[in-house]
């Protein structure tokens, strides 16, 4: 436990000290499970959620992309189920005054016994009973003096209307799927879309999560890349669709440098399903903190149109063009929490040598493509070579940085840390022969090239 928990620090300080997340509000001490992505969290968030989009909707002819409201006529959450579903159970320490999720703790307990049963979605009483028997103490004070355990909605309450008598409750959404359900009629109506077909999205969701994350894996608001995947559940076995997906999301996941030696599927247990699901799995990762929920996948079924069907008196049953017939359409729904992935890439590419560390990050996701260097600031001549070069990837639409002070090895090496997969310097030679010196992160090797071979080799 304590080499994991010593990884897990070092990637933190690692994010703060080059500006890839920071703590929120930090200046006026921070509040609990926010953070800001920095310049670089910022990049690598963004080559996620691109490679994501590429992937899974610009290169497929059934994926339409949507951008939906945060908020939303508060009837949806009640006819989704989430006013009476999307409970956390919560508990107070008497000493301290800290408020926990009860659930969360006691796996964090089991787990440090080499437990890993789960127990989301376990009765009130019955989580009760594990604390007592095992007297858990408080997490933050050491402490074991709790209050009863009660339920407590993860949904964020807001009020639309500055008049208080007129003042109108709403929801900041928990989820991205009822944005896609509720406009489910309007895309088939305005598109012709022929099912099976998906809707995706990315966007901020908010969730008033009491137990505190280890770093950004938990937080108040994070951002997700879901679609909903939607098919006649009488010409599609909803299994073989199921599968189909597992295999896309695990295939995209890999291809962005993740090992598979890392990655597991888990399928959840009966109490620990949503209310909308009939099967459930997480493919998890090996975080520094130990397996935990990377992506998900849920067979959402029938349940979400039908509900909005009837809450609403808008028929949202899809008509075959062909055969005329009229069904409500069932659902798989792939998930990904981007600011896991992030998480996950730092953490599967932290890597330390005798005397450097560096991220392994694929070219694809890290910050910066490449970084150019001059090899001496104050010789003019060298100094507009390497600008051009910079100018010439940057011109190409790569992220490319710029870096003039120290010493080359010093330079080196700080590109290493943030991940940038190879350095270009500039030096006396380039004037003679136009070639450059590229230099490789992963092995250190490097290589003299042409100017205008470059970008075959980066």
């Amino acid at each position: 436990m304590k080499e994991t928990e010593n990884l897990q620090q070092k990637v933190v300080a690692l994010c703060k000290r080059r500006g890839f997340v920071f703590p929120g509000s930090e200046i006026y001490g921070g509040l609990a499970n926010t953070y800001d992505y920095g310049p670089l969290g910022v990049l690598m968030m963004r080559n996620i959620q691109n490679l994501w989009w590429e992937n899974f909707i610009t290169k497929r002819s059934d994926m339409y992309g949507l951008d939906t409201a945060i908020f939303m006529a508060p009837d949806v959450w009640v006819a989704s189920g989430h006013t009476a579903n999307f409970n956390e159970v919560l508990i107070d320490c008497k000493k301290c005054k800290s408020r926990t999720g009860a659930e969360k703790m006691i796996e964090a307990y089991l787990e440090s016994k080499g437990d890993f049963t789960k127990v989301e979605g376990l009765p009130v009483e019955e989580l009760e009973k594990i604390i007592n028997e095992n007297k858990i103490s408080c997490p933050e004070c050491g402490e074991f003096d709790w209050t009863k355990p009660r339920k407590f909605n993860n949904l964020f309450e807001t009020h639309i209307g500055i008049v208080p008598e007129n003042k109108s409750l709403t929801y900041l959404r928990g989820e991205l799927a009822q944005g896609m359900f509720v406009n489910f009629k309007n895309v088939t109506d305005s598109l012709r879309c022929k099912i099976p077909f998906g809707l995706g999205q990315v966007g901020k969701v908010f969730r008033n999560e009491i137990t505190k994350g280890n770093f950004i894996f938990r937080t108040l608001e994070f951002t997700l890349m879901e679609f909903e995947y939607f098919f006649n559940p009488s010409k599609q076995k909803w299994n073989d669709l199921f599968e189909y997906w597992k295999g896309e999301m695990k295939k995209w996941i890999i291809s962005l440098g993740i090992s598979e030696s890392k990655i597991r599927w888990r399928v959840h247990t009966d109490e620990e399903r949503a209310h909308y699901s009939t099967k459930t799995e997480d493919l998890d990762f090996e975080f520094a903190v130990g397996f935990k929920e990377m992506l998900g996948i849920a067979y959402r079924t029938d349940f979400d149109l039908k509900n909005h069907m009837e809450k609403s008196s808008v028929d949202l049953r899809f008509t075959d063009p062909e055969s005329g017939e009229r069904y409500v359409p069932h659902v798989i729904e792939p998930t990904f929490g981007s600011s896991r992935i992030f998480l996950a890439l730092l953490t599967n590419g932290y890597t330390e040598e005798k005397d450097r560390v560096f991220l392994k990050l694929n070219k694809l996701v890290a910050p910066y493509r490449v970084a150019v260097f001059p090899l001496v600031k104050n010789k003019e001549e060298i100094v507009e070579r390497a600008r051009k070069v910079y100018e010439m990837i940057q011109n190409k639409g790569l992220s490319v940085d710029w870096d003039d002070r120290g010493n080359i090895g010093k330079r080196y090496f700080a590109q290493d840390e943030i991940g940038t997969p190879c350095c270009i310097t500039i030096d006396y030679q380039t004037l003679e022969d136009n070639t450059v010196t590229i230099r490789d992160r992963d092995t250190m090797n490097q290589q003299r090239v042409k100017i205008e071979d470059i970008f075959s080799k980066i």
